[in-house]
Parts: C-alpha cells; sequence; structure tokens
C-alpha cells in the first residue's frame, strides 16, 4: 500500500459531544443539549442532573491540552465542528456573539500552532434550540436564510485559517431522524414523507448556497459533503433481493448525486412518486443546486445488509445504518458489525459512481474500555480498537491502489467523547481515555491508551507501520 505523501490523517470530534459550557460566554441550547431526555420538557432539574452532553469532556477549557495530545499522535488534519448556538444564541439574532468566535478563533490558532489543518463541520446535529422551536428546524425555508447567516459568519471569520468545510454532518440521517438530521421537533411518526422530503430539500439548498458563496468569494477553500455510509449488501442473490438492495443504496446515493452533479438523480422521481411527494420549488432552487462540492466526505462504520423480506432475518445491532445480521463479519462489544472490507467496497463505489475526491471522515470501534495502572501508568490494553483501525487503514490504502482518490482519514472520537443520541459514554471511541463517569463523576484527567502510540505509528510512517 501507498498513501499519497500529502495524505491527511486525524480525528473527528462533534462540539455537542466533548466542548461541555452549555451556559457560558452567551451560548445558546442547542437541541444537543436536551437530548436524549427533554427536548418537549425543556432544562428541567432531570436534564440538568443527567445529561452528560451538558458537561462534555470540558473541552471548552481544556482544548489546549486536548489539541496538544492530538499533535502528539502526529495529526495533521482534525475534523470538529463549530457549535452554531454559541455564535448566534437562538439561531435567529442579527450580529453574533463574538465571544463564541473568539472560542473558535483560539481553537483554530492552536490547530495551526501544531500543523494541523482544521476541518470544519458547519452543522453537525446540533442546531440552536430557539429555531427548532420556533420554525420547526429546516422544515421552514425562513432556517436556510438563517444557516446562510451563520455559515457566512464563521467562513468569513476563519478563512485565512480553514480551508477545507463541510456543510452537514450525515445529511441524509434527516430522512431517518429528521430531529437529529434537521432540527424538526415535530415526532417522526406525525411527519409525512412529502413533509420530510421537503425538509431535506430545503438541506440542499441551504449547502448548495454555501457552496456556492464559498466558490466566488474564496477561491482557493474546498467544500464537501458529508453522508452517513453503509454499503448494502443483499442477504441472498435472489432478484427481489438484489432489488432491495439497489433501492436502499438510492436513499444514499440520492443526497450525494445531488451534491456531486447539481441535480436529483433520475430515481427520485419514482422515490417522490411512491411517496406522494411534490417538492415545492423556488424560482431560483434549480440554480442553487448547480454548484457542486469539491469532495464528498463520509462515516462508515459497519456495511448493511438487507433483503426483499426482512421477517425471515434477525436484525443486528448498529447505529442508524442498521440492517440485518451478517454472518460473515464479526461483532464489537455493542453487538455492530465488524467489515473493514465494507469501507473498500463503499471507497470504490462511491469513487466510480461521483467521481470526486473522497475523505473518510469518520470510522470507529465504540467499546467498554478498562482503565488499569500498568508499568506505574495508567492506560487500557485496547488490542481491539488497534485491529479495527489497522484493518480499516488497511482497506483504505488498498483502495489507494485500487486507484481510487482517498484525501484523508478521521478516525472518530479520538479523545472519548459523549454519545450524541444517548448522552452516554460507556461507549468509547478514543486513542486517549477522559475519567468521566457514565454518573457524571470522574477527574476528567485525560490518560493515553495503547492504541495512542499505535496510532501515532501509523501517522509517522503514513500508513506503512501497521503493526
Amino acid at each position: 500500500m501507498s498513501f499519497p505523501a500529502n495524505f491527511m490523517w486525524g480525528g473527528a470530534l462533534a462540539a455537542n459531544q466533548c466542548e461541555g459550557a452549555y451556559d457560558q460566554d452567551g451560548k445558546g441550547l442547542s437541541i444537543q443539549d436536551l437530548l436524549p431526555y427533554g427536548i418537549r420538557k425543556g432544562l428541567s432539574s432531570e436534564v440538568l442532573s443527567d445529561n452528560l452532553k451538558l458537561k462534555g469532556i470540558d473541552h471548552y477549557h481544556r482544548y489546549k491540552e486536548d489539541i496538544a495530545l492530538l499533535a502528539g499522535m502526529g495529526f495533521n488534519v482534525y475534523r470538529f465542528s463549530i457549535a452554531w448556538s454559541r455564535i448566534y444564541p437562538q439561531g435567529d439574532e442579527e450580529e453574533p456573539n463574538e465571544k463564541g468566535l473568539q472560542f473558535y478563533d483560539n481553537v483554530i490558532n492552536e490547530c495551526k500552532k501544531y500543523g494541523i489543518e482544521p476541518l470544519i463541520t458547519l452543522s453537525h446535529y446540533e442546531m440552536p434550540l430557539g429555531i427548532c422551536q420556533k420554525y420547526d428546524g429546516f422544515r421552514s425555508r425562513i432556517v436556510i436564510q438563517l444557516f446562510e447567516r451563520y455559515a457566512k459568519t464563521v467562513i468569513d471569520r476563519y478563512h485565512d485559517r480553514v480551508k477545507y468545510w463541510l456543510t452537514f454532518n450525515e445529511i441524509n440521517v434527516t430522512l431517518i431522524s429528521p430531529l437529529m438530521g434537521a432540527g424538526v421537533i415535530t415526532p417522526k411518526q406525525e411527519l409525512t414523507a412529502a413533509q420530510i422530503y421537503q425538509t431535506a430539500h430545503h438541506q440542499l439548498i441551504a449547502s448548495a448556497k454555501i457552496t456556492k458563496y464559498v466558490h466566488e468569494h474564496y477561491t482557493d477553500l474546498k467544500v464537501g459533503c458529508m453522508v452517513a455510509a453503509a454499503p448494502r449488501y443483499p442477504m441472498t442473490c435472489d432478484p427481489l433481493d438484489m432489488r432491495t438492495m439497489m433501492e436502499s443504496q438510492h436513499e444514499l446515493d440520492y443526497f450525494i448525486h445531488v451534491h456531486a452533479f447539481g441535480k436529483y438523480p433520475y430515481y427520485a422521481q419514482k422515490i417522490w412518486k411512491e411517496n406522494g411527494v411534490v417538492l415545492e420549488w423556488e424560482k431560483d432552487d434549480e440554480m442553487f443546486l448547480s454548484h457542486t462540492v469539491d469532495f464528498i466526505s463520509f462515516s462508515y462504520y459497519n456495511s448493511k445488509v438487507v433483503a426483499f423480506d426482512e421477517s425471515k432475518y434477525s436484525l443486528s445491532n448498529g447505529n442508524m445504518m442498521r440492517g440485518l445480521t451478517n454472518p460473515y463479519v464479526k461483532v464489537s462489544d455493542f453487538g455492530y458489525p465488524i467489515d473493514p472490507q465494507g469501507l473498500r467496497f463503499c471507497l470504490n463505489y462511491l469513487y466510480d459512481h461521483f467521481h470526486l475526491p473522497l475523505f473518510v471522515a469518520e470510522n470507529g470501534i465504540g467499546s467498554y474500555d478498562e482503565l488499569i495502572l500498568d508499568d506505574g501508568k495508567m492506560t487500557v490494553k485496547d488490542d481491539y480498537r488497534i485491529e479495527f483501525h489497522k484493518e480499516h487503514i488497511k482497506a483504505v490504502g488498498e483502495s489507494i491502489d485500487d486507484g481510487v482518490e482517498v484525501w484523508g482519514y478521521t478516525s472518530w472520537g479520538p479523545i472519548d467523547c459523549v454519545s450524541a443520541a444517548t448522552a452516554q459514554i460507556d461507549k468509547r471511541y478514543g486513542f486517549v481515555y477522559v475519567d468521566r463517569q457514565p454518573d457524571g463523576s470522574g477527574s476528567l484527567e485525560r490518560y493515553k491508551k495503547k492504541s495512542y502510540e499505535w496510532y501515532r505509528k501509523v501517522i509517522l510512517s503514513n500508513g506503512q507501520n501497521l503493526d
């Protein structure tokens, strides 16, 4: 395997899962500050006492220490998100919060000090609660304008130091969870398919408008889309299973196609017809969508098995890309399928279909980690994590040898962080252990796991030393 000399190695974190400091320096509440307990209760005493995301891992105050740890592994890229509600606390203010902007100035400058390239996600599942309550998130076209204002504010502020930008994290998740993906507070079961696809259309317009803005104002910057990717496998070679696989893959490709080619794919007409969708277009929507991204980034945790008749089979565990049980792959502590070859398949598939450079923006394994004293130091012997990343990095290298253009690889959660959906911390992904316990206790001290030194060697060897 031969990784390009300019290959970007690093890791990814989301503001809402690591920063904490939910009520400091003018920050407003986001939907993530209340998940999973209080999206309709508000900031009750129960939410305040139970939600670890309000506290995170205190990255807000410890970012210098954390970035130094990332630099110690040799990171040359760090993907992170900006909390929209730190910049516009309610989401619809006329002027931004200067203290929020200054915080990200500090984070970016700290990265640059170590030669780490920031890769910023503008919206990572954390829309301001104010505009979610007022407009029901991206169900309203008004939120397109509010996102534009926010995105232009931070791009104008940081363009001289940040070259790579992503608009929405895992934008296709809007179809699965409108709340997480698009800030829609109305329960999914009360929404029609037409309303969900219209919401997605608004997000796609917002993404395209920012892509247009960047390309017209800052020609040296690169804008990418970001999707949750899980290659679909048919359970059998039954033609009906094959058709089901194709249609399931279309659900993902739908979003990438718009970003890559500037229009909806041919099969969108069939999807809309079957779901009673008649999109409401404004006169410039088609023009905005024509502004396409420079690269495609994606998360990859596992592959997904589908079948025409799913009742014949058992379901696997997993994230929102959950499928049927695959008898040919191992599973993690949490029952997620572990399929490194699925990443190679995914990279080849996306490059073949969309002809744009690719970036593996999230990849990792959540496990129960045990902090132990070993040779006088506190650590975690996480050989399972080393094995997971080793095999997935091999798959990336093999894909590059296949001829796929891959720009970089950022592991998910290089420092342990709080789960987005459940606000738990016992599913740990990091190369660095954080002493934050499920009940909220802990010193917040950081400890290097065994995988920390392993990943450092991988990066320093540009992917040649995986042992």
